[in-house]
């Protein structure tokens, strides 16, 4: 995933117009969506998105980048889990995200709203048959139980609320920190295995 910033490269009225979106996005937020605006380079977004409930992601912060290409709105962003994430449509290691409305069904009238949302709905419906993940596609075809059993346990691990900065649960005892500091061991431990 690149680092580089697009921002000098991106046409001023389309900044404005990603500025105006990402500040509506702040003050406005869809359900279970918070936008995270860089004031410095509005071309490389970050968002944070919540599993959504009777799916394996629920309870689980997920981050993710959309970096805006120079020819953007011409062109979509690419996105990136950067939260760590067991889903067919997430490349690994890299967090690439693919879903067809940053590829083929493309429009420039759609917007980042419409984006984030998008991928929040994969997170309810992935789409094995363009995997990026073929592990994960083939056991969510194959082998639903055991796909959703890693993607809950790749959420447990990776995607908690307290590992993000910002969201660490106060007052917890320290016996009630190191029993969850092994708990997440095990599971490592576990995926390891798998």
């Amino acid at each position: 995933m690149s680092t580089s910033s697009n921002v000098e490269n991106v046409a001023p009225q389309v900044l404005r117009q990603v500025s105006r979106e990402l500040c509506q996005l702040v003050k406005e937020p869809p359900e279970g969506i918070r936008v995270f605006v860089n004031e410095q380079d509005v071309s490389d977004i970050e968002a944070s998105i919540e599993g959504p409930q009777g799916t394996p992601y629920a309870g689980g912060v997920f981050r993710l980048r959309l970096v805006l290409p120079k020819d953007f709105p011409a062109s979509p962003p690419r996105g990136f889990f950067v939260t760590k994430i067991f889903h067919p449509n997430v490349a690994v290691p890299s967090g690439e995200i693919c879903v067809n409305t940053l590829k083929k069904d493309w429009r420039p009238d759609l917007g980042l709203q419409r984006i984030l949302l998008t991928i929040k709905c994969l997170l309810i419906a992935p789409n094995p048959e363009s995997a990026l993940n073929e592990e994960a596609g083939r056991m969510l075809l194959e082998r639903y139980d055991d796909y959703c059993c890693r993607a809950r346990m790749m959420t447990e691990i990776h995607a908690r609320p307290a590992k993000h900065k910002g969201n660490s649960p106060q007052g917890k005892s320290s016996s009630s920190s190191s029993s969850s500091v092994k708990s997440a061991k095990d599971k490592r431990r576990t995926l390891k295995r798998l």
